[in-house]
């Protein structure tokens, strides 16, 4: 027997469940097949968790070094009990009101693993037992994607963490070796740094976070270096031996030497890759691209007539809130509009402290595409706002055009997420760098920066 449904999505990331909830909302039969995650992995295993630990690694930092504020407390240890218990406190809180939002829309949320069985045509191996057979006469797949596992000898047999279990323990690693340099691997190698571990970051490029701009990626190192987190840069891991938490043993080759790395944890964070094998796609009649990620157009429909994939599996870029533009894309092209994913402005952050944020483009980008750029920069420290609260390691970097439009930002600084959200309004409304440089800035904020940024931008016969 086959339950049909007016919509039916493979997934409850971000954007799956906010389809679901629209389109039941609006009175249409809806169904979500989820395996394990209710709301995906960002309120339950990515962003939201991470952000919690790294919040309280922040707390233990600040306790740390509190006698430069005219503190004086006594030398104290993290409780990594108490920290789990604090995050899975918050995660449930957020899974219970995924649940809500179910109950309210009205989609039906199906618990178990599914596979297409035939064209717009799922099989839902539940998890309580049984099979289910279901249709959609619309299909959106939201599977997201899984950290990668390198092809390292022996990596395997070590049961090494990925961010999943790295956010789950409950005891402190004496020594945690970090297997890439990117933006995961970094964020957890300074929250365990500061929770007290020794901390090793091997990265097998020459240098930390390869689609940033060199200057980004010293002064990201140098900011970690200074909290003792030791780099191997430009290294090839040989074989790696023992077991993650017990012990381990890693053989690495730099071009100078050949070295044993001894560690009590491994976590790997390598990047990701799609949650695309296993699921039945070639009987649904739905492409792939090389790397695994679900083929799709800018309107994100597949090679399956009324298939849509949304979010990472299908390639975009791996951030939450592009999932959820994902959605609105869809949401906005049902009302008969013309949206799609060409020109998209994307913004991102990496929630080291301090934090890194970007929009547009970057320099080394620029030069890539040969676009003329003028490039403004300052220091984070000329920014009153960080002088007054002690937090002044970074920069801020802009791009203008030949047009004096702004064309990217970066900084490296206090709460530079939500000064590079500023930026991002006028970018969005195509506003002059010389216009945005008259606007009445609050004192002090970080927001004040841009400024002194703007005040700096070169003159267009300078550039």
């Amino acid at each position: 027997m086959i339950d049909t449904y007016d919509a039916l999505v493979l997934g409850s990331g971000t954007a799956g469940k906010l389809i679901a909830w629209h389109l039941a909302a609006a009175g249409r039969r809806t169904a979500v097949v989820e395996r394990r995650w209710i709301g995906g992995s960002c309120p339950n295993i990515a962003c939201m968790p991470s952000k919690n630990e790294i919040s309280s690694a922040r707390v233990a930092h600040l306790v740390r070094n509190a006698a430069a504020f005219g503190w004086s407390i006594e030398p104290g240890k993290i409780d990594m009990t108490v920290v789990r218990r604090r995050k899975r406190d918050m995660v449930a809180a957020q899974v219970a009101a995924h649940l809500k939002n179910y109950a309210e829309s009205g989609a039906e949320l199906v618990m178990g693993s599914g596979r297409f069985a035939a064209p717009k045509t799922i099989e839902v191996e539940l998890n309580g037992g049984g099979t289910r057979l279901l249709a959609g006469d619309l299909v959106f797949i939201d599977v997201g994607t899984h950290s990668a596992m390198p092809d390292l000898t022996g990596l395997a047999d070590v049961s090494p963490l990925t961010h999943i279990e790295a956010l789950e323990l409950g005891y402190l690693p004496e020594h945690l070796v970090v297997i890439g340099g990117g933006y995961v691997g970094l964020e957890l190698a300074q929250a365990y740094r500061r929770f007290g571990s020794r901390v090793t970051v091997i990265e097998r490029a020459r240098r930390l976070m390869g689609r940033e701009d060199g200057d980004v990626a010293a002064e990201i190192q140098r900011i970690l270096s200074a909290e003792g987190i030791e780099f191997l840069l430009g290294a090839e891991i040989a074989e790696v031996h023992g077991k993650s938490g017990r012990g381990v043993n890693l053989v690495v080759r730099t071009e100078s030497a050949e070295m044993t790395i001894e560690g009590s944890d491994i976590l790997v964070a390598v990047g990701r890759a799609p949650n695309t094998a296993g699921i039945g796609l070639s009987e649904a009649g739905i492409a792939l691209e090389e790397r695994g990620y679900i083929k799709v157009n800018e309107r994100l429909e597949t090679t399956a007539p009324d298939v849509w994939a949304l979010g990472k599996c299908a390639g975009s870029p791996q951030f939450t809130h592009i999932s959820e533009d994902d959605f609105r894309i869809f949401k906005d092209n049902l009302a008969g509009g013309k949206r799609s994913t060409r020109n998209r402005l994307v913004p991102y952050c990496m929630f080291t402290d301090p934090p890194l944020a970007r929009v547009g483009l970057s320099e080394s980008e620029a030069q890539r595409d040969g676009v003329a750029v003028r490039v403004a920069k300052i220091p984070t420290s000329a920014v009153l706002r960080a002088q007054a609260i002690c937090e002044q390691q970074g920069f801020l970097k802009l791009l203008v055009g030949s047009d004096d439009r702004i064309l990217g930002f970066t900084m490296i600084g206090p709460e530079a997420g939500e000064v590079m959200a500023v930026v991002q309004m006028a970018m969005l409304a195509s506003m002059p760098y010389s216009s945005m440089s008259k606007a009445i800035l609050a004192h002090p904020t970080m927001a004040e920066g841009l400024g002194f940024l703007l005040a700096g931008v070169p003159a267009r016969d300078a550039a």
